[in-house]
C-alpha cells in the first residue's frame, strides 16, 4: 500500500494521501493513467520554496561566523538538482513514480532533473499535510549529512566565479557562455553549454538550467587546467 510505503520511508504520518500521489505523478502520467488529472509540478513550486527556507535557517544557525557569500554557495550546493537526485536514489523515490510509458522507457525513473522535483514536491506535500517540523525531520535527516562531504570537497565554491579569476588573471580575458543545445519538453529540458576564453574552448556542461548548465562548464574547465598542469 501506498501509504505504508510512504510513511516508513519518509519517516512520517500521512494524513492526506492524495497529497503524496499527486507529488509522485509526473506530468507524462496525466494523459496515460485513468482518473489522474492533477501532476506534482505545483507541489514542486511550493516545496522548492519551502526547502530553501529550511536549508537557509539551518546553515543561518549552525554557521554564525560564515558571510552570506558563502552561505549562499553552500545552500545552492545543497538545494541543487545533483544533492537533491542523490537523496531521491537514496530513498528509492524513483520506483514509487506514476510515469508514461515513454517517459520510463527513456530512463525517467533515473533522470536526476525529474528526481529532483519529486523530492521538491515530496516536501511541499509534508508541508501541507503536516507542517514545516516534519518538513525540517526529512531534510535534517537525508539531505544535510550531505554538506560534510561538499565541505570536505570544497564543492560549494562557485565555479562560474573561480574560473572567471583565473581566466582574468592568468589569462587577462573574461569568459563568456555559449549554448550548444536544449533537449526535450519545456518542462523538463536539459541545457548544454561551453565556456570560451576569446576563440578557445575550455569546457562543456550539461544542466536542468542554463545556470546549471554554465555553472558544470566553468568546474569542466577547472578541472581540465587542472589536468593540464598536473602533466
Amino acid at each position: 500500500m501506498l501509504q505504508k510505503k510512504i510513511e516508513k520511508t519518509l519517516g512520517i504520518k500521512v494524513k492526506n494521501i492524495k497529497l503524496f500521489e499527486m507529488a509522485l505523478t509526473h506530468r507524462s502520467a496525466v494523459n496515460e493513467y485513468k482518473g489522474v488529472c492533477e501532476h506534482n509540478e505545483r507541489l514542486e513550486f511550493l516545496g522548492d520554496a519551502v526547502l530553501e527556507l529550511v536549508v537557509t535557517e539551518y546553515l543561518y544557525k549552525k554557521y554564525p561566523d560564515l558571510s552570506e557569500g558563502v552561505l549562499t554557495n553552500l545552500r545552492s550546493s545543497l538545494v541543487k538538482g545533483d544533492t537533491l537526485s542523490q537523496m531521491a536514489k537514496e530513498l528509492s523515490f524513483g520506483k514509487m513514480l506514476k510515469l508514461s510509458k515513454g517517459e520510463e522507457l527513456f530512463g525517467g525513473r533515473e533522470k536526476s532533473s525529474l528526481l529532483a522535483n519529486t523530492v521538491e514536491a515530496l516536501i511541499g506535500a509534508i508541508y501541507l499535510d503536516s507542517g514545516l517540523k516534519n518538513v525540517k525531520v526529512l531534510i535534517e535527516k537525508n539531505l544535510i549529512p550531505k554538506l560534510k562531504n561538499i565541505i570536505k570537497k570544497g564543492s560549494y565554491v562557485d565555479s562560474k566565479s573561480q574560473f572567471q579569476q583565473i581566466a582574468q588573471s592568468k589569462l587577462k580575458k573574461t569568459p563568456y557562455y555559449k549554448s550548444i543545445s536544449e533537449i526535450g519538453p519545456d518542462h523538463d529540458k536539459i541545457f548544454e553549454v561551453r565556456v570560451f576564453v576569446g576563440e578557445k574552448s575550455y569546457g562543456q556542461g550539461k544542466g536542468s538550467s542554463k545556470q546549471e548548465a554554465q555553472q558544470n562548464a566553468a568546474k569542466n574547465a577547472l578541472d581540465n587546467l587542472e589536468h593540464k598542469n598536473e602533466k
